[in-house]
């Protein structure tokens, strides 16, 4: 097993599968200590804990809903202590509210209480992590990567709301990384089409023109965007405050 990250200390949210289970992965095969984090009724972070730790990993379950504050930021306090440390905060955790995309026209879909889960998961969740751990990664030196989105750079994503909540978080991003410096670096990833839980069951007509506009041909995979979110946390010493474009070429054809 390949041991580069022997010795790191890694908290990621919403690493129950996707691109967050597939960042949790790569940390725990190469020698780190991870906490993954999910839904406390979520049982796949269970399972992906266990199975982990069946192959030898260094992992424990960090359960708690990162939309919710005080639970939030026990969880994050919980993690470091468990860990005793932290190195590198992954703010993955995010949700789109809906199972398929909401056109822009459909104002009237937009209630008040999806916005309200929209902003309290992708924007206030990352921001309140990023608080409760900023004490044990300014320690450390670390690093913190927020899992963004295309749709947040102009791209049109599963909602408005999930839109301006990606925006934000690129915003927050910039501001964090400011915040947090020069001790803590602060970057994000933002993915376009990823196949997902999330998209498979979104129009098979707009999983196919993503493709085919992608200067690559191909969607995403959890992988791909894991490996730019391993290479922010912990392979690069002197890039903060940037967002890194992973989309296959999408938003550029």
């Amino acid at each position: 097993m390949n041991q580069r990250f022997d010795g790191r200390k890694v908290l990621v949210t919403g690493a129950a599968s996707g691109i967050g289970l597939a960042t949790a992965e790569i940390f725990a095969r190469e020698g780190a200590t991870v906490a993954l984090n999910f839904l406390p009724d979520d049982p796949r972070g269970t399972a992906a804990t266990s199975r982990l730790e069946k192959a030898g990993c260094r992992v424990i379950a960090a359960p708690g809903d990162v939309s919710q504050p005080e639970e939030a930021a026990r969880m994050v306090l919980r993690a470091v202590e468990d860990l005793q440390g932290l190195d590198c905060l992954i703010n993955n955790a995010g949700i789109s509210g809906t199972r398929e995309p909401i056109a822009l026209q459909d104002l009237d879909l937009l209630s008040e209480s999806f916005w309200r889960a929209i902003l309290a998961t992708n924007l206030l969740g990352p921001f309140r992590c990023t608080r409760a751990a900023a004490p044990a990664l300014r320690a450390a030196r670390g690093a913190v990567v927020n899992t963004a989105s295309v749709a947040g750079l102009d791209e049109v994503g599963s909602s408005m709301a999930y839109g301006a909540s990606k925006a934000a978080l690129i915003n927050l991003t910039k501001n964090l990384a400011r915040s947090l410096a020069p001790q803590v670096r602060v970057n994000a990833v933002a993915p376009g089409f990823v196949d997902t839980d999330w998209t498979r069951t979104w129009p098979e007509e707009r999983k196919r023109a993503s493709i085919e506009r992608a200067l690559l041909k191909r969607a995403c995979t959890p992988q791909d965007i894991a490996e730019v979110i391993v290479f922010l946390a912990a392979g690069t010493s002197i890039i903060t405050g940037q967002t890194v474009v992973a989309d296959g070429g999408l938003s550029i054809a």
